[in-house]
């Protein structure tokens, strides 16, 4: 007899509305996380309820507007994992029953994983839908997904997707959805991955050494496998062979930081006005981190950095869409998903 396996796909997350309340409700829940900001809980809960969802709440709110406009009046990435999750179900041909949540906002993990447990699985499999693994995204997800299993008085088989950001098929579907852009009309290529604060991937060596001893742009090895910056200038390594790119032609960057604290470099924004002073007119831009088009890539990529662009310059930035719902990514993650079966 076969197994009975349910698989739960998990994305970031988005506010239930723009408005202002619900912005504010979902960066307390993203920014509590301790995973997320990993400084002592009592200065955690002071600098996010006290300082950054006061402020930044109506602002986020601001943009969240634009965004759920852009998305006709919902939330562009739960849009595309709905149309995905469709898709991977008509797909898997009921090979495996598959539900969506979120690891911050709804669906929420708490109650789509509450309906897996009353399907009774031999099996569950856990796919964060992230490339490239991070303590603050899939290890985030993996450890809510175990807080809430862990309460359950019968505990099925339990596999977890860990990262893909070097499976060929996900390299493949990205390649596809670039074939839409000529690379030679472009002056340089952009890899734009979401930052991480620096002492995130400091954590990762067990040795007590920093991540830059660790040659983690220039290659993967035993020590730097679970190092995200490793594994971003590794998919940019990947994407750029398949694209045949030269290496004066992209660069790898990072993009989003939050605070004072040093994040990830180079900075995508920095690096964006820098190349359009040095004389690039033509930018096209990736953001392989992100499987599905939202606030980061939407408003970030495509407004807030193509004025840095054009102010200084630059006279052409597009981005490269994510994968977001279409065929060639759910076909992608149902092969995935049947590795692991």
């Amino acid at each position: 007899m076969s197994k009975k396996t349910g698989v739960l796909i998990v994305n970031l997350g988005t506010p239930d509305s723009p408005s202002t309340s619900d912005v504010k409700r979902y960066l307390s829940e993203f920014l509590n996380d301790p995973r997320v900001i990993d400084i002592n809980p009592i200065g955690r809960k002071v600098l996010v309820n006290g300082i950054i969802v006061p402020t930044r709440g109506p602002k986020s709110a601001k943009e969240y507007k634009k965004l759920f406009k852009i998305g006709n009046g919902a939330s562009p990435l739960l849009t595309y994992g709905k149309n995905l999750l469709k898709l991977v179900r008509e797909i898997g041909h009921k090979q495996f029953d598959v539900e969506l949540a979120m690891r911050y906002g709804n669906p929420s993990m708490n109650s789509i994983l509450e309906k897996m447990r009353l399907a009774n699985y031999d099996q569950i499999i856990i796919f964060p839908l992230y490339p490239q693994y991070a303590s603050a995204t899939t290890g985030s997800i993996i450890e809510k997904a175990f807080k809430i299993i862990s309460k359950w008085w019968v505990i099925p088989e339990i596999k977890v997707i860990g990262q893909f950001y070097d499976d060929f098929r996900y390299l493949d579907c990205v390649k596809k959805v670039a074939s839409s852009f000529d690379m030679s009309e472009y002056d340089h290529i952009l890899f734009s991955y979401h930052g991480v604060p620096e002492r995130h991937v400091n954590k990762v060596y067990l040795d007590g050494t920093p991540c830059k001893d660790h040659h983690c742009d220039q290659e993967i090895n035993n020590e730097n496998k679970l190092c995200y910056k490793a594994t971003c200038y590794a998919t940019t390594a990947h994407l750029s062979k398949m694209l045949n790119l030269s290496e004066d032609k992209f660069t790898t960057t990072f993009q989003s930081r939050l605070g004072r604290d040093p994040w990830l470099e180079p900075y995508t924004d920095q690096t964006v006005e820098h190349l359009a002073k040095k004389g690039v007119k033509k930018m096209l831009v990736f953001s392989p981190a992100f499987v599905a088009d939202c606030l980061e890539t939407i408003l970030e990529i495509s407004e807030e950095n193509q004025e840095i662009f054009l102010e200084n310059g630059g006279e052409r930035l597009d981005l490269v869409p994510a994968l977001n719902d279409s065929e060639d990514w759910a076909k992608c993650v149902v092969k995935i998903i049947q590795d692991y079966i």
